[in-house]
This record gives structure tokens, C-alpha cells and sequence, in this order.
């Protein structure tokens, strides 16, 4: 080898290194945006919340403002069943409506259609916070089945885990500063003030912890496909088997 070709060594080396890195990422992206449910399910979201402060806002009518809000979240349903898309964010949309519909009936409150939210995502923040410092977060829970590596991260891959576990750190401590925002608002505000306030709360805190999550995990060591290391052992025993069962070769 002469000194030329050590360059060019290294620069190749480098040059998969920036590739994988880059796949690693564009890997991670989609994934996020799966388990997520990307664009579509950011406006799942954010459409009947402000369906109702909309029409609230303009006549005061707390029984047509969640009408509407939960005939949305059906029509929302209804469009990705048609379609024959994955319904799971739609049909949490429809849930939380639903549940904030019945909370603002049964008090006469207006402001109770945003509460049962508002406790979910506190309860939610809770639960990235508690899981992690079980050793288990919550992140890695969600994100595992969808990189296919499942859980092989808690044991088999320590880089991965203390990445999911900043991330989950960063949903907790997110999502504990949006509370920090609304339950005042719920205590002191009009219901007009919270819903405005609630609505424009509800992507860019969800755009930050998925930004943060997508940073950590595209630093961390790639997941360990769990599904292929599966295929590859029912293979080997499939070969092991007709191996075996092979007639052995007579000799002359």
C-alpha cells in the first residue's frame, strides 16, 4: 500500500460513516412520523379543539360548539376508514372529544371540553417521567415495535436506551411545562382565553419533544432487528433440519 491510497481509505470510511448517519436519521424520521401520525395527525389534533373555541368564541353556545367539534372527530374517522388508513389517532381524537363533550355537559362549564385533556397530558407526563426512572421509558416502549427492535434496547443496546431515556425526559419535562401553562388558565381564564391559549399549545410543544426525540436517536447506536434475527434463526433451522434429513452420499 503506498501513502496515497491511506487517504483515499479514509475517505471512503467516511464517507459510508456520513451515509449510514444519514440513513440513520431518514430511518428514525419515518418512524417518528408513524408513531406519531405526521402532518395528518397533528391536524386530527389540533381541528376539533379548535373547531369549538372558534365557534364558542362567536355566539357562547357550549352545546353547538361540542356538537361540532365531536361531528369532526367522526368525520375525521370516517375519512381514514374509507381510505383504509390507520385509524388510531383519529380514534383518540374522537375519545378525548368525547370525553371532554360529556365533562362540559354534565357541569354546564364550558371550560371542562378541554380538562380531561388537560389531565391526560399531565397524567401523560407523569408516566414519561416514572417509566424512566424505573428503567424503562416510555418512549422506548412506543418507538421499540416501530424500529422493530422491540425491547431488545433495555439489555442488548445501553446506547439506545439512555437515548430513549433523554427523550422521554424531554416529553416529561415538555408536557409538565404545558400543564404549568393551562391549569392556571383553567382557574383564572374565560373559557375563550384557555381554549385559544390550549390550541396554540398544542404543536409546537409536540414539534419540540418530537425534534429532541429525533436528535437523540439519530446520535444513538442503530436498533437491533429483532424480527430478522428471528427469520435468520427459523432459517438456520430450517437448514439444520434438511441438513439432518439429507440421505448420506454412498461410497464407491
Amino acid at each position: 500500500m503506498t501513502s496515497l491510497d491511506k487517504p483515499t481509505s479514509d475517505t471512503d470510511q467516511h464517507h459510508r460513516t456520513d451515509q449510514q448517519t444519514a440513513e440513520a436519521k431518514a430511518v428514525t424520521e419515518a418512524a417518528l412520523f408513524e408513531a406519531f401520525g405526521g402532518v395528518r395527525g397533528m391536524v386530527e389534533t389540533v381541528l376539533p379543539g379548535l373547531l369549538f373555541v372558534t365557534i364558542f368564541t362567536i355566539n357562547k353556545n357550549l352545546h353547538g360548539s361540542a356538537i361540532a367539534a365531536l361531528a369532526v372527530s367522526l368525520v375525521l374517522v370516517a375519512v381514514r376508514l374509507i381510505r383504509r388508513d390507520t385509524v388510531k389517532h383519529a380514534f383518540s381524537g374522537v375519545f378525548g372529544v368525547a370525553f371532554g363533550v360529556v365533562f362540559a355537559m354534565m357541569t354546564g362549564n364550558a371550560k371542562d371540553f378541554y380538562l380531561p385533556g388537560m389531565l391526560y397530558t399531565l397524567g401523560l407526563a407523569l408516566a414519561y417521567l416514572v417509566t424512566t426512572i424505573a428503567g424503562m421509558p416510555l418512549i422506548g416502549l412506543i418507538l421499540g415495535p416501530v424500529f422493530k427492535e422491540n425491547l431488545s434496547w433495555r439489555t442488548r443496546n445501553p446506547g439506545r436506551k439512555k437515548a430513549y431515556a433523554k427523550a422521554s425526559y424531554a416529553w416529561g419535562l415538555i408536557l409538565l411545562a404545558k400543564c404549568a401553562i393551562l391549569f392556571p388558565l383553567y382557574w383564572w381564564a374565560d373559557t375563550t382565553q384557555l381554549g385559544w391559549v390550549l390550541v396554540s399549545l398544542k404543536i409546537p410543544p409536540f414539534l419540540l419533544a418530537v425534534y429532541l426525540t429525533w436528535v437523540f436517536l439519530a446520535k444513538a447506536p442503530p436498533p437491533i432487528d429483532v424480527f430478522a434475527e428471528m427469520e435468520a434463526e427459523e432459517e438456520a433451522e430450517k437448514a439444520r433440519k434438511a441438513a439432518a434429513q439429507a440421505p448420506e452420499p454412498r461410497e464407491g
